[in-house]
């Protein structure tokens, strides 16, 4: 084809294009004509009947966010009441009760689980100490309240919590209460200055004993076929708590609860334990890091709103609460539905049994079912007793005797495991009373709930009726009563009174006047010096506070200038509370022994406050501890809140 061919070829390509062109342009312009004119002809149309007009378009907007409006109450029921993450286990565990030394306990899980808590755990207890009180128990488990251990059927699903420093320990205790739970958890979170001097707790986080943990793990996982959950605080890096994470997961950890704040360090001046709002941003970004693992966030939860923002930034699988929860037993009632508009919806509540008691008392366990299993029992006593005498005086305290039983720990510990898993395969798994073998429930309507719920006092009158079914330590009953009762306790000026209670009785008498109180208002006469004496008592608590921290910074730099690795060597010596019982005996006792004892055990403390009559006369000018002495009806809050 020649130069002249390929042109003319050209040239009508062009023109057909151009024809093209114009052709759609014309399209456009007639279709942009047609437009403008019902354009034209809608305007004149309205402007001859304005109203109708504007009318109809008011319609519409009101349509339109009224569809908007379900939409987001749609979504936001969604968020309140329904799952949204992917289930690990065989049962819930969106909204949790944490574990609380000292608050846990069965009647306030029975509480919480009825006004919508889903899973729960129990407060802390020592694996050591189980497993040693285990060994010498007449009866099975619960019978015997066993680290005040109790639970029934109802109580589920439930999670044994256990502080513990040797594996062996821990996997025994996870053997122990296998049957009365559905996961074990270890605790890696407990502040307390008691984990520091025990070495548990959030004090097993550091680097040195990254090897301990994961064999505890390791050998808890290998002892029972029950998930083994860990509870941890936050390391001092994102990038440290994540590799925590990935450790103990590959260790054999089937969930990790986080609460965002850093791990506590002894003289407490770093950021953590509970101080300020939690990091929930690192909860996040470890979430994203692990999206087919459970992790559980723990932290700034006191509302409901709050467990849904929670969990909304950080991803988390479920939302744990403390000090919510403490405040609020009902704190997740609105997971059931909206409280206002859902008021007819049932729920079906399980019906209360006894505590598992007859279920056990013709079972012993394991280890102690045979000769070989006592004996090593008793050598196990014998060995923690040499720990005792050992964090009491000092390594030189033993002889040759000793320490030799002391290094067959490990021995005794592995053959009592053996025996214990032996048992229990050779035994008919336990069974529940047939009774109790079809559960029974009642129902209730969330307006009931939700009017109970909202109301304190009615929450507090119920516990307490929990604990006369589900006996608890007098000053738990305190603890949490004073709790859920705080604003009206302090209104009417009960909260002294409260403190004071020695029994059930009287915290049921202190209720029964804070409801006269609310139904007559007028009836209630405000007392002067009473509040006089109330602020008083707070200030004093303030300085006490200010003096320790003064106390912790002129110990470690004592340590420092003397050279001393151990910089907490001095906040260790006679940090020890005295007990009532203590101080009694020693206002009998000579001068020298008094001095003894007290410079032994209690030297932070002031004596003089304490054993003298009329008390210190040095007064707010003392540099020594004016605390109370220690019973089993005083507490301090924050030793009840762990973890």
């Amino acid at each position: 084809m020649g130069a002249d061919e390929l042109m003319e070829i050209a040239n009508n390509d062009e023109d057909t294009s151009s024809s093209t062109k114009k052709s759609i342009n014309k399209s456009k312009k007639k279709k942009k004509d047609k437009s403008s004119k019902k354009k034209d002809k809608k305007r004149k149309h309205d402007e001859k009947s304005p109203k109708k007009s504007k009318k109809k378009k008011r319609k519409l907007l009101d349509q339109e966010r009224q569809t908007q409006d379900v939409a987001a109450q749609d979504n936001q029921q969604q968020l309140l009441a329904a799952p949204t993450t992917k289930q690990h286990f065989p049962f819930e565990y969106q909204h949790i009760l944490a574990p609380m030394v000292g608050a846990s306990e069965l009647a306030f899980r029975l509480l919480c689980r009825k006004y919508g808590a889903t899973l729960s755990y129990t407060p802390m207890m020592s694996a050591s100490e189980f497993v040693q009180e285990a060994a010498t128990a007449k009866h099975g488990i619960t019978s015997s309240n066993i680290c005040e251990f109790q639970t029934i059927p109802q109580d589920r699903p439930l999670v044994c919590h256990f502080s513990a420093n040797e594996p062996q320990d821990f996997a025994r205790a996870a053997a122990l209460v296998e049957p009365y739970c559905d996961a074990i958890d270890l605790n890696l979170g407990c502040p307390q200055r008691t984990a520091y001097l025990g070495h548990f707790g959030s004090y097993l986080l550091g680097k040195e004993d990254r090897q301990l943990i994961v064999d505890i793990i390791r050998a808890g996982s290998k002892a029972v076929s029950k998930p083994i959950f860990v509870k941890i605080r936050l390391l001092d890096t994102v990038e440290d708590t994540l590799e925590l994470c990935h450790q103990l997961r590959d260790a054999g950890a089937s969930l990790i609860a986080i609460h965002a704040r850093y791990r506590a360090s002894w003289e407490r001046t770093a950021a953590g334990a509970r101080d300020g709002p939690a990091m929930l941003d690192q909860v996040q970004k470890i979430k994203e890091s692990m999206p087919d693992f459970p992790i559980i966030s723990n932290g700034n939860v006191i509302t409901y709103d709050d467990v849904v923002n929670n969990q909304t930034l950080t991803g988390a699988d479920g939302i744990m609460s403390a000090e919510g929860i403490l405040n609020n037993p009902a704190l997740y009632l609105p997971r059931y539905g909206d409280l206002d508009k859902d008021g007819e919806r049932s729920i079906e509540l399980p019906k209360l049994s006894p505590l598992l008691n007859n279920v056990e008392q013709n079972q012993s366990s394991g280890s102690t079912s045979d000769k070989a299993g006592r004996k090593l029992n008793k050598k196990l006593r014998e060995i923690i007793a040499i720990e005792k005498k050992i964090a009491e005086s000092g390594e030189d305290s033993i002889n040759d005797d000793q320490r030799s039983k002391l290094q067959a720990k490990s021995e005794v510990q592995t053959k009592l495991l053996e025996i214990e898993n032996s048992s229990k395969c050779n035994k008919a798994p336990n069974q529940l009373p047939e009774s109790d073998a079809t559960p029974q429930t009642i129902t209730v309507k969330l307006s009931d709930l939700a009017a109970s719920g909202r109301n304190p006092l009615a929450l507090a009158q119920e516990y307490v009726s929990l604990v006369k079914q589900y006996p608890m330590k007098i000053r738990s009953v305190v603890f949490h009563t004073r709790r859920m009762c705080k604003d009206l306790f302090e209104k009417y000026q009960l909260m002294e009174e409260c403190i004071a209670c020695t029994s059930v009785e009287e915290v049921d008498a202190v209720l029964s006047k804070c409801a006269k109180y609310v139904a007559n208002p007028k009836s209630f006469h405000y007392d002067q010096e009473k509040a006089a004496r109330d602020k008083e008592s707070l200030e004093n608590k303030r300085l006490e506070e200010g003096k320790r921290k003064r106390y912790e910074g002129r110990m470690i730099r004592k340590a420092k200038r003397e050279g001393l690795s151990d910089l907490h060597h001095y906040l260790r010596m006679g940090a020890e509370v005295p007990s009532v019982e203590t101080v009694k005996k020693l206002k009998k006792a000579p001068k020298e022994e008094r001095l003894s004892v007290w410079k032994k055990n209690h030297s932070q403390h002031c004596m003089a406050h304490h054993l003298e009559e009329g008390g210190c006369k040095r007064d707010r000018s003392c540099a020594f501890i004016h605390g109370a002495a220690t019973s089993k009806l005083i507490f301090v809050e924050d030793a009840e809140v762990a973890g």
